[in-house]
């Protein structure tokens, strides 16, 4: 699946599930490193428990974070 991200640096999200467990999370633009680590957080985790942990977080004074659109992707997933 790719996500178009809203708000934040990264513009993609291109995400891979297997069933209910996160595959593979690729972000495209932002802070590369960050993203990556954040990327290698999350595979092989549910993705609900990563939406649990990751919805709402924000960046600086912006309404939403990376994080934050990988949950949301994340939830439009999961609905597929």
């Amino acid at each position: 699946m790719n996500y178009k991200t809203q708000g934040t640096c990264s513009q993609m999200i291109n995400l891979e599930l297997d069933g209910d467990k996160i595959k593979s999370v690729e972000f495209i633009g932002g802070c590369h490193g960050n993203l990556q680590g954040i990327s290698k957080l999350v595979e092989g985790m549910k993705a609900a428990d990563a939406i649990e942990r990751l919805e709402g977080i924000r960046c600086g004074f912006k309404p939403t974070s990376c994080p934050d659109q990988l949950a949301k992707a994340l939830r439009i997933a999961l609905e597929q």
